[in-house]
């Protein structure tokens, strides 16, 4: 199987390939600059593994939530390459590819973004026997200080929300905090992982099927909210 994956949900552009049993992958920090950075880092891995993209079989792309600029990209470029190339799409949560930086033992996995506006992504995962995940709860956007987590013994947190409400969420677990990371992103990498699952199992989509996970409308605070009206 020959499977490319996109995500650009977050702060983070990356972009990666399934070739035969191997992963290749290509991440880079850099807000705004996603636009630019997304097709020649495919090009590159296509490069490295001698394929050309009418090799590919699929598409993965992050679906989101996260930045709305970035969750449309994504989506954009992989419906437009899939429908070029006349293969199918596979959509994986943000939050879920999130979840597999936790480090790989039975504890529970909280995967939390940074929404802004005092807001987070948030959801709730265990590691299955399959190199996958099983969701404990919805993904859901609310308020830091809101958060309800289901009952676990112990927990790694991983996300850009951490980094933001460390103190607020470490309340909120109910059990052990064995690790937390706030510096971590979504990754291609593991959304090609996870969705390499999903096409075996034949849960693949047509390209004009795959849709973003926005999970709020509102991106901004009004002047009034800021304080300056």
């Amino acid at each position: 199987m020959n499977l490319l994956a996109i995500e650009t949900a977050t702060e983070a552009c990356s972009v990666a390939l399934i070739h035969g049993d191997e992963v290749i992958a290509r991440s880079e920090l850099a807000p705004r600059r996603h636009a630019e950075l997304v097709l020649p880092m495919a090009d590159a891995l296509l490069a490295e593994a001698g394929l050309g993209r009418h090799a590919l079989n699929a598409i993965a792309v992050g679906r989101g939530p996260g930045a709305f600029t970035g969750v449309r990209l994504g989506i954009s470029l992989a419906q437009g390459m899939a429908l070029a190339l006349d293969i199918p799409v596979i959509t994986i949560s943000s939050l879920a590819a999130l979840a597999l930086e936790a480090p790989e033992d039975d504890a529970t996995i909280l995967a939390v973004i940074d929404a802004r506006m005092g807001e987070i992504y948030a959801a709730s995962y265990r590691r299955d026997d399959n190199g996958g995940l099983v969701a404990l709860d919805d993904e859901r956007v609310c308020m830091h200080d809101a958060l309800v987590l289901p009952q676990a013994s112990h927990w790694h947190v991983v996300g850009t929300g951490w980094a933001t409400y460390a103190d607020v969420l470490r309340a909120r677990l109910t059990g052990e905090l064995r690790s937390a990371d706030g510096a971590c992103y979504p990754q291609a990498r593991h959304v090609a992982e996870l969705a390499a699952l999903e096409f075996k199992a034949g849960r693949a989509t047509a390209p004009e099927h795959a849709l973003p996970v926005y999970l709020r409308d509102k991106v901004a605070l009004t002047l009034v909210e800021q304080g300056k009206a």
